[in-house]
């Protein structure tokens, strides 16, 4: 029988993210930047919220172009701060700017120093309760990013980020995205 994760629904946002986005490989700087700075804000909120801001954060944060975002000062902070249309938490909208600016001074890029952390392939999870929360490796890649100034970036939010950039496949088993997912895949979102 073939069946999806358990963790998607039937409702349409949630079924378009696993079946055309969720672990497929992300490879460019932009595209991680954007996942990991939903994933923060994720952080806290049901993931259906983020999915269903996703395009009011690119409006709000220039598409999440770290060049762009680098540049941002107090008045953009406030700004965001009164936009209704994203979470409103100036913590992370600060670490969203201050990431941004960690992301220009790595010397090889963030995906260079995101994919340094995938792990070997593992066996496919078989039920949910097979997925950790977090691994060795994003424990480390957390502790990587910290030191390079980046925040809101635990070694769980690093798993998220893992999962969904596809460096990991957790697709379960059975699931008909499996074979779509993982390192070799490239996602096209």
């Amino acid at each position: 029988m073939t069946v999806r994760c358990a963790w998607e629904t039937s409702l349409p946002d949630y079924v378009a993210y696993h079946d055309e986005e969720w672990g497929r490989a992300v490879r460019d700087d932009r595209g991680l930047f954007e996942r990991l700075c939903l994933e923060a804000f994720q952080s806290g909120l049901s993931w259906l919220t983020i999915l269903r801001k996703r395009e009011a954060f690119r409006r709000a944060f220039a598409g999440f172009e770290p060049a762009l975002l680098a540049a941002y000062g107090e008045a953009d902070v406030e700004r965001l701060m009164a936009d209704a249309s994203i979470v409103r938490n100036r913590r992370k909208i600060e670490a969203v700017v201050g990431n941004a600016r960690a992301v220009l001074e790595l010397p090889g890029g963030l995906a260079e120093l995101v994919w340094e952390y995938a792990p070997p392939e593992a066996p496919a999870p078989q039920k949910m309760s097979d997925i950790p929360a977090q691994t060795p490796s994003s424990q480390a890649l957390a502790r990587k990013l910290k030191s390079h100034g980046f925040r809101f970036v635990g070694p769980t939010t690093a798993y998220a980020l893992m999962q969904a950039c596809g460096l990991v496949n957790d697709h379960l088993l059975d699931c008909p995205a499996r074979s779509l997912s993982g390192p070799s895949m490239i996602s096209q979102v």
